[in-house]
């Protein structure tokens, strides 16, 4: 995955638990907006969190961070 968007997804779960405590779920469409106005991104980040890592709709913050913290 792109840096730029392991910078985002890390920037994202930062502010979710920040605002919500550290059980706070989300999906890969916490990552961007309403709108679908990149969808190569939104696709990158669907295929990592779907396909590459099976996970499910909704997934703690502090896990995906830490997945993309550590590299996977």
């Amino acid at each position: 995955m792109k840096q730029v968007l392991r910078d985002k997804i890390i920037a994202v779960c930062d502010q979710k638990i920040a605002s919500k405590g550290d059980n706070v779920g989300l999906s890969f469409y916490a990552f961007f907006a309403n709108k679908n106005d990149d969808p190569e991104a939104l696709m990158e980040v669907a295929t990592w969190w779907i396909k590459t890592h099976q996970l499910d709709h909704f997934v703690k913050a502090r896990f995906i961070k830490e997945m993309i913290v550590n590299g996977k």
